[in-house]
C-alpha cells in the first residue's frame, strides 16, 4: 500500500541503481610451463578481495519485530458515467446495461490493503504509516511467526504520515529501537525490511542517498532519500542502519511506473520518536503554533529588502490575535532564529515551531528595516483549518513595472471577495513580458504594501514604488506585499 493519494502526482529527478557492486575477486595466473618441461599446470587460486558488509546476522535479529499490516475499509462501488445527454434514449439504454442514477445504489464493499510496520515495545505498540490505516474499519497485524492479531489504532498524525497501533499477544513481544537519524550520513548503508506486494519478510539494501528532502507531502517534510528498493506494501516498514536500529519509516517512492526505480523516502527516526511519544500519551499530536505565513528569502527579495544574506523566513501574513501578531511581528520581518537556533527557510521555521509544545515561551530573532530585534511570544495550539477566497477589476499605470492599478471600489471588493477592512490597490492588468509579469503578478492581486510601507490607494502605491527604486537604480527590485486568494505574500519585482 504505497504512494498515498496526496502524493500520486509528485515528480522528482530519478536515478536508477543497477545493483550493489560485488567487487574485488583477484586471481593469480600460473605461467605456462616451458616447452621442454612436463610439470603439471597448477590451478588458478582466487585471492581474498576487500570484504563487503553482510546483512544476514543483523536481519536475523530484527526481522521478528517487523510485521505485516492488513487494513480493511468499506468502499462505495463506482458506477459508470453515461456519455449521453441525460434522459435521452441512448442515456436510458446505457444506464440499463451499465448502471447509473436510475438504478439502486450498489452497497459498499470491503477492500483490503497491505502495508508494513514494526514493534517498538514489548507491550505490542506498532508503528506504521498513517496512510496504511487511514479510513480502515478493521486492522490486523501478522507477526513473523504467522499469528494474526486484531489491532487498535492508538493515534494517527496525517501531517507526518505516522500512526501507532496496539496489539495484545498475551506475552512480551520482540521490538526494535529507534536510532538517531541525525547521525546518518549520505553514503551510509541502509537495509529495508517489509511486505512489498504481499511478499512478507522481504529484505533489500542500499545507501542513504540524501537528507532533508521536501516531496510536497506536508508542512514538515524532512525525508531521508534512499536507494534501497522499496515498493508498494513497504509503507510503514523500518529502514535500518548497520547497527540494527531504525533510522526511518519507509513511506513513499518516486515511481512513474508504480514500481521501484531506485528512489524512496523515509520519515527520519527522530521525527518518529516525537510523534510516537505524543500519540501514545494523547492519541493525537499537539504542536506549537504562532499564526503566520512565511516565504523564502530569494536573492531578489534579499536585494529588495536590503538584506545581507538570503537566509530566514520572510513574514508574509499574520493571523489577527495569534501569538506572532501579539508579539509585534510585522509583514516584511525576516525571522532568523527561534530560541537561538538558526532558521534557514520557512520549512525549517515550521518544524522548529511545531516542535514547541503549546504554552511554551519562545524568543524570535528578527531582522526589520536593516536592524536586529528580539521578540518573545507564547505558542498556541496548532488548529486544523483551511482558508480560501477569489480574483478581478480597472486602472492607473505604473509604467516601469508594467502594472495597471485600480482602487478597491465596492464592485471590486465584491468580485474579489475582499473583507471590508482590506485596503490597497487592485492590479487590474499586467503587461506581458514586463518585470511584473516575470515576477508572477497577475490581475486580481491586491497590493497592500511596498516594502514595509502600507498603501491604501493606487496613488500611494505608485509613490511608494518610485521612492523605493521605481525611478532610480538604487534598488534592483521592489518588494510588493500582495493579497491573493485570501493569502498574503511578498513578491520581488525587478526595477532595472
Amino acid at each position: 500500500m504505497f504512494n498515498p493519494k496526496s502524493r500520486r502526482n509528485a515528480a522528482f529527478a530519478a536515478l536508477l541503481l543497477a545493483g550493489t557492486a560485488l567487487g574485488g575477486l583477484g586471481a593469480t595466473l600460473v605461467p605456462a610451463a616451458a616447452q621442454n618441461q612436463t610439470t603439471a599446470a597448477a590451478p588458478i587460486m582466487p585471492q581474498a578481495g576487500p570484504a563487503l558488509p553482510g546483512f544476514a546476522d543483523m536481519v536475523a535479529r530484527v526481522r521478528p519485530a517487523v510485521v505485516t499490516i492488513t487494513s480493511t475499509e468499506r468502499v462505495q462501488a463506482e458506477q459508470a458515467s453515461s456519455p449521453f445527454p441525460e434522459g435521452s434514449e441512448q442515456d436510458r439504454t446505457f444506464r440499463q446495461f451499465f448502471g447509473g442514477r436510475q438504478q439502486q445504489q450498489e452497497a459498499p464493499r470491503a477492500a483490503k490493503a497491505l502495508g508494513s510496520g514494526f514493534l517498538v515495545d514489548a507491550e505490542g505498540h506498532v508503528v506504521t504509516n498513517n496512510h496504511v490505516v487511514e479510513g480502515a474499519t478493521k486492522v490486523v497485524v501478522t507477526l513473523e511467526d504467522g499469528r494474526e492479531l486484531d489491532a487498535r489504532v492508538v493515534g494517527r498524525d496525517p501531517r507526518t504520515d505516522v500512526a501507532v497501533l496496539k496489539v495484545d499477544a498475551g506475552k512480551p513481544l520482540p521490538f526494535l529501537a529507534l536510532g538517531d537519524s541525525d547521525k546518518a550520513r549520505p553514503g551510509d548503508w541502509v537495509v529495508a525490511v517489509g511486505n512489498p506486494f504481499g511478499l512478507g519478510g522481504t529484505v533489500t539494501a542500499g545507501i542513504l542517498s540524501a537528507r532533508g528532502r521536501d516531496i510536497g507531502a506536508g508542512p514538515y517534510d524532512d525525508f531521508l532519500q534512499v536507494d534501497a528498493p522499496i515498493n508498494r506494501g513497504n509503507s510503514g516498514g523500518p529502514l535500518f542502519g548497520l547497527d540494527g536500529t531504525v533510522l526511518g519509516v519507509n513511506t513513499a517512492i518516486f515511481s512513474p511506473s508504480g514500481g521501484s526505480v531506485g528512489i524512496g523516502f523515509a520519515i527520519p527516526s527522530n521525527v518518529v520518536k516525537q510523534v510516537v511519544a505524543e500519540l501514545e500519551a494523547h492519541g493525537h499530536m499537539e504542536r506549537g503554533y504562532i499564526g503566520l505565513v512565511s516565504q523564502p528569502v530569494t536573492p531578489e527579495m534579499a536585494a529588495a529588502l536590503n538584506l545581507s544574506q538570503q537566509k530566514g523566513a520572510l513574514v508574509a501574513e499574520l493571523e489577527p490575535g495569534a501569538p506572532a501578531a501579539k508579539a509585534g511581528l510585522k509583514p516584511g520581518d525576516v525571522i532568523t532564529a527561534v530560541n537561538g537556533d538558526a532558521v534557514s527557510d520557512p520549512r525549517g521555521l515550521a518544524r522548529q515551531v511545531a516542535a514547541l509544545r503549546p504554552g511554551t515561551e519562545a524568543t524570535l530573532a528578527v531582522r526589520r528595516d536593516g536592524g536586529e530585534q528580539s521578540l518573545r511570544l507564547t505558542t498556541a495550539t496548532l488548529p486544523d483549518k483551511a482558508a480560501e477566497a477569489a480574483p478581478q477589476s480597472t486602472a492607473k499605470e505604473q509604467g516601469r513595472l508594467g502594472l495597471a492599478l485600480a482602487p478597491i471600489n465596492p464592485a471590486a471588493r465584491e468580485s474579489l471577495g475582499l473583507a471590508g477592512d482590506v485596503q490597497g490597490a487592485v492590479i487590474a492588468a499586467v503587461r506581458p513580458g514586463s518585470p511584473a509579469s516575470e515576477a508572477g503578478l497577475k490581475a486580481g492581486d491586491v497590493v497592500q504594501s511596498v516594502g514595509n510601507r502600507a498603501v491604501t490607494s493606487p496613488q500611494e502605491a505608485v509613490q511608494a514604488i518610485q521612492s523605493q527604486g521605481g525611478t532610480g537604480d538604487t534598488h534592483r527590485a521592489v518588494a510588493l506585499r500582495i493579497l491573493r486568494d485570501g493569502h498574503s505574500l511578498f513578491v520581488a519585482v525587478p526595477t532595472a
